[in-house]
């Protein structure tokens, strides 16, 4: 049997001489985010801000909870345009971390629950820009909904 190494314990016991392990990948301090929005007839297609995320913020996992909404709702959890560190505009995309699934009966769901679903992401945002931010949205889709809806995002920093 062999024994292999994570990319953390290569960069900490394999490398020579070792390399820096960034705080939020090893030791970083746990940190969250929650914001709730109480609709009124939100139109399909509308777009909620409910938080945004620091520079350099590892997306560890999260929920989108909320009431029955009401027939044919849907709702999908994802993030604004945003331009990264290299200068790159970065288009919305609507369900990042939680693709459109119905809404029509209250339920908690998690968000970011896979690799695929943004899992592990690290917000990467181009800080000489004034109001960059990379904000989460949730985004109402198939009718018109009414009722509240949370969103909670655990990251890691420094």
């Amino acid at each position: 049997m062999a024994t292999v190494y994570s990319d953390v314990r290569t960069d900490l016991t394999q490398d020579d001489p070792t390399e820096f392990v960034k705080a939020n990948t090893l030791a970083g301090e746990v940190r969250v985010a929650r914001a709730q929005y109480e609709a009124s007839s939100l139109a399909s297609g509308d777009v909620i801000e409910m938080f945004a995320l620091p520079h350099g913020a590892r997306i560890l996992m999260g929920y989108l909870a909320h009431d029955a909404l009401g027939s044919s709702t849907t709702l999908s959890v994802g993030h604004a345009a945003y331009t990264n560190s290299a200068g790159t505009s970065v288009a919305a995309d609507a369900d990042e971390f939680k693709a459109a699934a119905a809404s029509t009966s209250a339920q908690r769901v998690d968000i970011a629950a896979t690799l695929a679903l943004g899992m592990g992401a690290e917000v990467d945002l181009d800080q000489d820009l004034k109001d960059n931010e990379y904000i989460v949205t949730a985004t109402m889709g198939g009718a018109a909904g009414t009722g509240t809806i949370e969103v909670m995002t655990m990251y890691v920093v420094n």
